[in-house]
């Protein structure tokens, strides 16, 4: 397992952008898928967006979908979520999370595929 620690959230107007970051522990990170959830108030977390760990396979969530982009930088165990044309929709606490496996080709969208998650970091889109 790897530790997280996000970053970046905070609160902004409708149509602007921000990009989270997530800092990883350890030395392995380079080996593993990473994931963004989010969860809304009242809602249950649902998936954002994910990349393999070779960087070379990516998944977003259809509501994001044009807007999001995933990324990686291995020297620096840390992966990005830039968000642009941001929607009230889009508030929510943002969560990073890094896959159970190693060396997964084809990043996974369930949670359960994820077993080291961030503390989260909160993103309020006012319209």
């Amino acid at each position: 397992q790897v530790q997280l620690v996000e970053s970046g959230g905070g609160w902004v107007q409708a149509g602007d952008s921000l990009r989270l970051s997530c800092t990883a522990s350890g030395s392995t990170f380079a080996y593993y898928a990473m994931g963004w959830f989010r969860q809304a108030p009242g809602k249950e977390r649902e998936f954002v967006a994910a990349m393999s760990w070779t960087g070379l396979s990516t998944s977003y969530a259809d509501s994001v979908k044009g807007r999001v982009t995933i990324s990686r930088d291995n020297a620096k165990n840390t992966v990005y979520l830039q968000m642009n044309t941001l929607k009230p929709e889009d508030t929510a606490v943002y969560y990073c999370a890094a896959d159970r496996i190693q060396f997964r080709t084809k990043p996974a969208e369930l949670e359960h595929d994820y077993n080291s998650w961030g503390q989260g970091t909160q993103v309020t889109v006012s319209s």
